[in-house]
């Protein structure tokens, strides 16, 4: 099992099966959930390829009927395992200071029947691909972090076509929402109160970012990431991103890390300027300079109360976790290579 070299292999299958069992009373039945695990092992397995015909070989199964059948037809509530598992890593990584990091990721598909699937931009090819695209939550703290929650890009020429989501197992009712609506409204993540970076400015969000998680009942204030096209309103009137910048002096300019990185910390230029929006909270535009280029990047800020500049820049600073998350269930689970079509599938 590709558990690190340091870990002690039977504490890490005790871990496991507690893990396991806590899952154990949304399956139906005794089979399905014995499969289940044999499944992720077989995803945390050295296979170079993973899918239901290659783990059921490696868990000792004669076809690929059962693990297809457990993904495809078996009673269990993903969702609710979904809930179990997002407990299970606030539980363990729990920090008062956590950041909830919204991002996506894109599979590079062939043909048109996999559910999602269109001629799309993804940053996996840094380019426009026949691809499926999904939009991920990264809890984030001090003691690591890992993904709870995902959600399916549904782009229009799906949703348009009510026999194509039927036949993917969508639901002809099914509507469009743009990326940054997944994960949904509904979802919380209990014990999260820190300021969460919600998107990136690629993707554009079509409604208030504050609204894209609600942990607990109330709103997470949010860093997010803008173009530098982006208008704000000051007390001066409506200026975009970028004019705010070219007229800050140069002592409004701090000097802070972003975190550690490979190399030691991450230092920017940081300023930060005080909005005049009509809503509750506090908001600002927080802009970052690459201190040896000049390169600007532009923050929308949200809190229910006013925070230090250093939480703002160190929530900003939190975007590389998601990425080390993708790259990190992409190469130990193979989450790019799965090879189901329908959303049923695809979602457990």
């Amino acid at each position: 099992m590709a558990a690190g070299h340091s870990i002690d292999p039977g504490r890490w299958r005790a871990a496991f099966d507690v893990a396991m069992g806590r899952i154990a009373g949304r399956f139906a039945r005794v089979e399905p959930r014995l499969r289940a695990g044999r499944l992720v092992l077989g995803l945390l397995s050295d296979l170079p390829r993973k899918n239901c015909w290659t783990i059921a070989e490696w868990a000792g199964e004669k076809a690929p009927y059962g693990m297809q059948h457990l993904l495809c037809r078996a009673s269990w509530d993903a969702d609710a395992v979904r809930d179990d598992v997002r407990e299970y890593v606030v539980e363990h990584l729990h920090d008062e200071a956590a950041v909830l990091v919204v991002d996506e990721t894109g599979d590079v598909k062939k043909g048109t029947h996999t559910v999602g699937v269109q001629r799309q931009y993804t940053g996996t090819a840094g380019r426009i691909e026949n691809s499926q695209v999904a939009v991920y939550l990264v809890y984030a703290g001090e003691r690591g972090h890992a993904a709870v929650d995902r959600e399916l890009y549904v782009p229009r020429s799906w949703t348009c076509d009510p026999g194509r989501c039927r036949t993917a197992g969508l639901g002809e009712n099914t509507v469009f929402a743009t990326k940054p609506a997944g994960p949904r409204d509904d979802r919380t993540v209990p014990g999260c109160r820190a300021p969460g970076r919600l998107g990136d400015r690629r993707r554009g969000l079509r409604r208030q970012p504050e609204t894209a998680i609600r942990p607990g009942g109330t709103r997470l204030g949010y860093v997010l990431a803008v173009a530098c096209s982006a208008e704000v309103a000051t007390k001066a009137g409506m200026f975009r991103a970028d004019a705010l910048a070219a007229k800050l002096p140069k002592h409004a300019w701090q000097k802070l890390s972003a975190g550690r990185g490979a190399k030691g910390h991450r230092f920017y230029d940081w300023a930060v300027i005080d909005l005049a929006e009509a809503a509750p909270g506090h908001r600002q535009l927080l802009i970052r300079r690459n201190r040896a280029t000049g390169e600007l990047a532009y923050y929308r800020c949200h809190s229910a109360r006013p925070v230090p500049l250093s939480t703002l820049v160190r929530t900003a600073g939190s975007r590389w976790r998601v990425e080390e998350t993708f790259q990190t269930e992409k190469g130990l689970a193979g989450l790019d290579e799965h090879q189901v079509r329908r959303y049923p599938s695809w979602i457990r």
